[in-house]
């Protein structure tokens, strides 16, 4: 009997011994995920403020663009067409130099503009939502040569929500014209509630979501963006059958999670 009952008596003595170096692991497994957590809210809020950071920067450069060389660009060109009033209509070659000038004056002005309004979109303040988005598209379509179709609803949001669905849709824009081959896209704007949806489908190529997730900022950027101002991003894709981007932002963005940009 005594030789049946060693064994159990033995492991009785391991299994304690493994209970007692489980509680003592708890604690460090507690310490562990409490410093994890801590550090990935820590990371979050940088990347809220590095993002708040380059919108305010965007915005002093816009100032700058369209203050200081808004203003040259403008002057020389209304020089050019002074100088031209004032010289020999019998001289066809200079007044031909003077015309093209004036008209590369009007390309700088007109993309001064173009990247003035990219950096910051004061058409936000001044037209709105729906209208800011529509004129992206329409803008995008003609730089890219791509279709888009646009079904966008009035909705109103405050600065930040509004400010981020339009990065959002800039981004997805941007994406599309650099990587997916498309050759037609479809931009939705519902007013939902108390919620704003916001969706880009394209036809392109598509990608692996799973390889692209580890590899591109800019996906993670989006959806940190969304996620910060307290919406949820969606991405779908799959190689050969487009991308579909979705994202539900709430029209008033509370403090804690104010983003901009």
């Amino acid at each position: 009997m005594s030789a049946c009952r060693q064994p159990r008596f033995a492991a009785s003595i391991r299994f304690s011994a493994i209970d007692r170096g489980t509680h003592r692991m708890t604690p460090e497994r507690n310490s562990i995920q409490t410093q994890g957590e801590s550090r990935a809210r820590y990371l979050g809020d940088l990347a809220t403020h590095l993002q708040r950071i380059r919108e305010q920067e965007r915005a002093l450069l816009a100032r700058e663009l369209h203050d200081e060389l808004g203003a040259i660009l403008t002057a020389a060109k209304l020089d050019v067409a002074c100088l031209k009033s004032r010289l020999d209509p019998a001289s066809p070659e200079i007044d031909r130099r003077l015309q093209h000038l004036a008209e590369m004056l009007g390309r700088g002005i007109a993309l001064k503009s173009r990247v003035v309004e990219g950096l910051c979109p004061s058409s936000l303040a001044n037209l709105g939502l729906a209208s800011s988005l529509t004129i992206l598209c329409r803008d995008f379509s003609l730089s890219s040569t791509i279709a888009v179709t646009t079904a966008i609803e009035e909705a109103r949001g405050d600065d930040a929500s509004e400010l981020a669905i339009y990065r959002l849709v800039q981004e997805c824009l941007t994406n599309i014209g650099k990587y997916a081959c498309a050759s037609t896209v479809s931009v939705t704007l519902v007013d939902a509630g108390k919620n704003i949806l916001v969706e880009v489908l394209d036809n392109g190529i598509g990608f692996d979501i799973e390889q692209v997730a580890s590899s591109r900022y800019g996906l993670a950027g989006m959806r940190h963006r969304v996620q910060a101002c307290g919406g949820r991003l969606t991405v779908t894709s799959a190689q050969g059958q487009g991308t579909h981007v979705m994202a539900m932002l709430p029209k008033v963005v509370v403090e804690s999670a104010k983003l901009i940009a």
